[in-house]
């Protein structure tokens, strides 16, 4: 267990210009795809926040938190999204989308089980489903690249 620092370890957007570049164009280019499918803004913070939340990235966590509030997300399913099978709160697409986010996140657990993609499958298109998968993976991404160079959570400013 680490303490949390007020620093981060290295800043990877001056230490790695082209490379972060290009991570920021592959986000630009999945929420764009994923908005051009159909998922909804509010179901792609909930990715978000969900893996966010499994691989324990404060910083992701609290940035995508805010946005979803900022863009109308309700306290209470924030609150219990980290136990969202257990709650009447979420509806059968987010939920698909949850446990979708959650092996794509988990994979080395059991890779993506047929079933969880079978769910996925009732509740959307397959173009919806590659953009939850793409969600996801960049989510990921962004996790450890945040939780490696313990960039610091607290002074993200929330998108309008």
């Amino acid at each position: 267990m680490t303490t949390a620092e007020s620093s981060p370890r290295l800043k990877l957007s001056e230490l790695a210009p082209q490379v972060y570049s290009a991570m920021g164009r592959l986000h630009a280019t999945a929420e764009k795809a994923a908005q051009e499918a159909g998922l909804e803004h509010s179901l792609l913070e909930l990715i978000k926040i969900r893996a966010s939340q499994i691989n324990g990235c404060a910083f992701c966590i609290d940035m995508h938190t805010l946005d979803a509030r900022a863009a109308g997300e309700g306290e209470q399913r924030l609150y219990a999204l980290s136990a969202w099978e257990e709650t009447p709160f979420f509806t059968a697409r987010e939920r698909a989308a949850l446990a979708l986010t959650e092996a794509v996140t988990l994979i080395h657990t059991g890779h993506v089980p047929d079933d969880v993609y079978r769910a996925a499958l009732k509740e959307f298109s397959e173009a919806e489903v590659a953009q939850v998968i793409w969600a996801a993976a960049v989510i990921n991404a962004y996790n450890r690249i945040a939780i490696s160079t313990r960039m610091v959570p607290g002074n993200h400013t929330p998108k309008a």
